[in-house]
Order: structure tokens, then C-alpha cells, then sequence
């Protein structure tokens, strides 16, 4: 894809994978809006942004996991005179324990944040992308799509609608010039389990992996609605398919639920 000159978006830029998409793809010549709530940060990034790459970078200021705010997003962009080339539905975030014990309001905001908000801002954006025929949308799921997860349960079944929607819209688009893909990583070095209150059941991978598994897939001569992230997650989400459902999610269990 030639990213030069086109208007990104990026949601939760404030920190984790969204600061370096969004490095990403100033690097390839893309002028950015950066979306998330802690303002400061976002200011930051952008001044880094402006100095290091020479594009252009705007800064709105949003609490995602508010029902209403991929409109008020699309009327910040309108009074901006911005199309979005290129959406990065990246913000999201995690919660863990029993589902019993979660508190209600907060996994509410989760799956306003991981759904609601990312289907919102898909659906706004795609009709201006098809008509002029080129555009990327890129949704974050997880290796936490691929089976259930006691444990993480609200969270896993977000990440499974995620990567369900966003294949199931690769499948309509795939013969235009708009590229939309489903990015699932494993356990990544960001601050994700610290916000969800759990430990990853193993290492972290570095946050490069995930970003050039992106690029790679979308500057791809052919179109993919999925990647995952990593050999061993690949080979671990492919056998889940074929293991029996109980031993998938006692496994699964046995990592993320606490005794």
C-alpha cells in the first residue's frame, strides 16, 4: 500500500501498540489522528511525530468506552475536513477473575470498547473508503479469539467477535481496493496485563512483531481477512480447532483462572 500522504486514525494512541502504529505509519508517510483519553500523551506523541517524520498530526481527545463516541469522533473529523484513509481500531482493554465476581460497569465499557466502538467507527469510515476505492482498516483481536477463556471470559468473547466481524467484512470487500484485516497477538510487551489484573502464562513478545505482521499483511500482493501474530501462537490456534472443546478450555483455564 503507498501510505504517503494519507490521513490514519488511531485509536488508544496514547500508549502500547497504538503509539507504535502510530510511529509506523508516520514512518511511511501517513499523517495521523490520534485518538484516546489522556490528552498530555497524545500531544507528546504528536510533537514527536511532527519533528521526527514532517507530517501533519491532529490530537482528539475521546473516552472510547462512551456508546457515543465513534460520532463524536466522525464530527471532530468532519469539522477537520479529514477522510480516513487508514483506521486502526486499536484501543481495547482487558478484564480477569471469575465472571461471577467482575464488576458489572467496568465489563460493560469492555464490550462497548472492544464491540460497539469498533464496529461504530468500521461502518463510519468503510462507505467513504469503497467509494473511492482504497483504504485499510485494521481491527485488533487476540489469540484469545481462537477458544474460550475462563478467566477472561468477557474478554476472549469480545476478541472472538472481533475477529468474526472483521473477516466477515473481508469477505465483502476483498474484491475492491480496501483492505481490512484482523490482527490477533498473543502476550505482548505492553501494559495490557497490568490494566486486566492478570499474568501472561508466559513471554512477552516485543511490540516490533506485531506491527510488522501488519504491514506485511496488508502490503501483501494478495488480501488476507486474518494474522496471527508469532509461529507458536499460529500452531496453538490452529490445533484448537481440532482438540475437543473441554480439553480446549481446561487448558485455557488451567493458565488464566485463578484456583
Amino acid at each position: 500500500m503507498d501510505y504517503s500522504g494519507k490521513t490514519a486514525v488511531v485509536t488508544g494512541a496514547s500508549s502500547g501498540l497504538g503509539v507504535d502504529y502510530a510511529k509506523a505509519l508516520a514512518k511511511r508517510g501517513a499523517n495521523l489522528v490520534l485518538v484516546a483519553r489522556r490528552k498530555d500523551e497524545l500531544e507528546k506523541l504528536a510533537a514527536e511525530l511532527v519533528k521526527q517524520f514532517a507530517v501533519k498530526v491532529e490530537t482528539i481527545s475521546l473516552d472510547l468506552s462512551d456508546a457515543t463516541s465513534g460520532s463524536k469522533l466522525m464530527t471532530e473529523l468532519k469539522k477537520l475536513k479529514l477522510e480516513t484513509d487508514i483506521l486502526i481500531n486499536n484501543a481495547g482493554f482487558g478484564t480477569s477473575g471469575r465472571f461471577a465476581n467482575e464488576n458489572r460497569e467496568k465489563v460493560s465499557d469492555e464490550i462497548t470498547l472492544n464491540v460497539l466502538t469498533l464496529v461504530d467507527l468500521t461502518h463510519a469510515v468503510l462507505p467513504g473508503m469503497l467509494e473511492r476505492n482504497f483504504g485499510a482498516i485494521v481491527n485488533i483481536a487476540s489469540t484469545a479469539a481462537y477458544q474460550p477463556v475462563p478467566g477472561m471470559a468477557v474478554y476472549a468473547a469480545t476478541k472472538s467477535f472481533v475477529l468474526s466481524f472483521t473477516s466477515a467484512v473481508w469477505g465483502e470487500t476483498k474484491d475492491t481496493g480496501v483492505r481490512v484485516l484482523a490482527v490477533s497477538p498473543g502476550a505482548t510487551a505492553t501494559n495490557f496485563f497490568n490494566v486486566a489484573g492478570a499474568s501472561p502464562s508466559g513471554g512477552l513478545a516485543p511490540v516490533s512483531d506485531v506491527i510488522d505482521a501488519t504491514f506485511k499483511a496488508l502490503d501483501a500482493v494478495k488480501s488476507t481477512p486474518s494474522v496471527i501474530v508469532g509461529g507458536r501462537n499460529t500452531l496453538m490456534a490452529t490445533l484448537s480447532k481440532f482438540m475437543p472443546t473441554k480439553l480446549v478450555i481446561g487448558v485455557a483455564a488451567s493458565m488464566f483462572l485463578d484456583k
